[in-house]
């Protein structure tokens, strides 16, 4: 402790009483925490005062053996890059957001005559209209689904579009207008695509008053057929509003986040409203220190939750904040508009904030209650496995080929929270010795690789990312791998069992093998059998669905891929010039030498390539 506050106190000399972000670095210079502070000077002197410090803080300084500062020109950019660097070092004395992926949007795309509607998430550099975010892809294909119904509009690629002679599917079961082969006009369409915008932009009564004009027209008309499609298409936008309800006109473009505080444990949920629209829920946990308040916890998540994505112009929250003025100057500089933070006290808006707190409650309960099942399933694998504590961490392996092409190793993680998929890992198989199919020598790789490293990061073997358990799928032969490997990196102490398909492959029959014990099944309905079952196929799962992109990714890839100093230009001249990859590869020298933009010395170094074993 004494040389933790020495070490920060010999930094007080020289800091400057600017606004900056500081990060603490353990021995090992691995970042232990980043704050932000109005003056750094005064903010990293409180940490010499030790008795104003919890004991998780006083952990901290504990730990600390040297620091690195950034100045900022003003509080509210030490505000932005502490978020940023929080998301990239994952620190662990600071409150985490763990699951920080993008959100889709729907994009209406109009780099085409003909705009088509779709799914999109990433960088917005496609031309078009872009409306969002969804909490889900579940909510996108929901509303996209809703979309063709109600307006028709086509979802095919370009090339798909470009090449049609006939309708497709689609247009037969009314769900597309048909602009691929005329079945409606430019300016029909056109008008369709504006009704999908208007619609998602919040004007629905317009949209569905002009629909059921449209639908009484068409039945004095006597006719009911196209009377019918008008009719599909409102009842089509009547469920997209039915799912509105939640709302019921209180908020127009707002996020409202709530956040429910139990057991040590925080859920933040998060309603996604615009247009006036429901556009979905997603609940978060953070991951933070037991004694911290939400008036700390809720701060610390919006800054990194909205460090990727653009913030409303109104979020409501259900508690107080400190630093409330700043959190809002940060975001509006952030989303190029004013952003208000607003905790409602009553009213309308109160209830609605009040509804997602119900939620988020609802989601930390189911959440502890899983947790707790899954304790006890982990105490059933220790039992099972002559283990000396439930596994805090299970790596479970599995290969996957096809008559040894592609090759690959799949590790995943489970634990506590169950399973981890940001630590799953696949391998693919480099050597060259193995003969194809080889599943122990695969095996022997993976492993071999994955503990390697393993040592070399952390040799002291001190950190979380050792597992408790390994967890093998097949039989002896692979158990016997895995064993030798080990032992030959003197990892002998980290438990070992694999698991067997049972006969015809049949669930339930599983063999289970452990080191110099004689392989045993259990009992079909026992609750143990059915975690570890879930845990071998996730794995299997995992492994397959890596294969098959390796193998998609392999099969799009040309004979010219390696070629050195041949760019897209030259490999364009190349295939115009002789046709095929093949024809390239079996091209004489001076029929290379003749292409556009390859020279004599690239022609030759072209020709050794495809001819070096001649």
């Amino acid at each position: 402790m004494n040389k933790g506050v020495e070490i920060i106190k010999s930094y007080l000399r020289t800091l400057p009483g600017k606004p900056g972000v500081y990060r603490m670095l353990d021995d090992k210079e691995n970042v232990l925490y980043v704050g932000k502070a109005k003056s750094l000077k005064n903010r990293v002197a409180s940490y010499t005062n030790l008795r104003g410090l919890s004991y998780r803080i006083a952990r901290m300084v504990s730990q600390t053996r040297s620091m690195e500062f950034v100045t900022t020109h003003t509080e509210v950019e030490a505000l932005l890059l502490e978020a940023n660097m929080i998301k990239r070092f994952k620190p662990p004395y600071n409150i985490l957001l763990r699951d920080d992926k993008s959100f889709p949007y729907i994009l209406i795309d109009t780099s085409h005559p003909s705009p088509r509607v779709r799914k999109h998430r990433g960088a917005k550099t496609i031309e078009g209209h872009y409306f969002g975010p969804f909490a889900s892809t579940s909510a996108v294909n929901h509303s996209l689904h809703i979309l063709q119904k109600a307006f028709l509009l086509r979802t095919c690629s370009d090339s798909v579009f470009n090449s049609r002679t006939r309708p497709c599917l689609l247009y037969q079961i009314k769900r597309c207008a048909g602009p691929c082969v005329d079945k409606v006009s430019p300016e029909e369409y056109a008008s369709l695509v504006q009704a999908a915008h208007d619609f998602l932009s919040g004007k629905s009564q317009a949209i569905k008053d002009d629909l059921t004009a449209k639908m009484m027209a068409a039945s004095d008309r006597l006719d009911y057929e196209q009377a019918a499609i008008y009719r599909d298409r409102l009842k089509a936008l009547a469920a997209v509003q039915a799912r509105q309800d939640i709302n019921q006109g209180q908020v127009d473009n707002a996020d409202i986040i709530a956040a429910f505080q139990t057991g040590g444990s925080t859920c933040i949920q998060v309603f996604f409203f615009r247009s006036g629209q429901n556009w979905g829920n997603k609940a978060y946990f953070p991951r933070h220190d037991k004694d911290q308040p939400l008036s700390e916890i809720v701060p610390a998540f919006l800054s990194q939750f909205y460090d990727n994505k653009p913030p409303p112009k109104q979020i409501l929250v259900n508690c107080h904040m400190s630093q409330k003025d700043l959190l809002e100057e940060a975001l509006s500089l952030k989303a190029g508009h004013k952003v208000k933070l607003t905790f409602p006290q009553r009213g309308d808006k109160f209830r609605l904030v009040a509804l997602v707190e119900q939620n988020a409650r609802d989601a930390l309960h189911r959440r502890l209650a899983e947790m707790s099942s899954q304790q006890k399933l982990l105490r059933g694998v220790a039992d099972l496995f002559d283990l000396d504590a439930p596994p805090r961490r299970i790596e479970v392996y599995d290969n996957s080929h096809i008559s040894g092409t592609n090759a690959l190793g799949a590790m995943i993680v489970a634990g506590p929270e169950g399973f981890d998929k940001n630590a799953y890992r696949k391998f693919s198989i480099k050597s060259e010795n193995l003969s194809p199919g080889d599943d122990f020598g695969m095996m022997r790789e993976v492993l071999t690789r994955r503990f390697s490293r393993q040592l070399r990061e952390n040799p002291d073997r001190d950190q979380k990312s050792w597992p408790d358990l390994l967890i093998i799928d097949g039989g002896k032969g692979q158990l016997s791998a895995a064993l030798a490997t080990l032992a030959d990196l003197g990892l002998e102490d980290i438990p070992v069992v694999s698991i067997a398909k049972g006969p015809d492959r049949n669930a339930g029959r599983e063999d289970f093998y452990l080191p110099g014990k004689e392989p045993f099944k259990l009992p079909p309905n026992d609750p143990v059998l059915y975690f570890l079952q879930r845990l071998r196929d996730e794995a299997h799962r995992f492994a397959i669905g890596s294969h098959r992109q390796q193998r998609a990714k392999n099969m799009k890839k040309s004979l010219l891929d390696g070629l050195a100093g041949v760019g897209p230009r030259r490999k364009k001249a190349l295939l115009m010039h002789f046709g095929s990859a093949k024809a390239v590869a079996n091209a004489g020298l001076q029929d290379l030498e003749k292409v556009d933009g390859i020279s004599s010395t690239l022609a030759r170094s072209i020709y050794n390539y495809f001819h070096e074993n001649d």
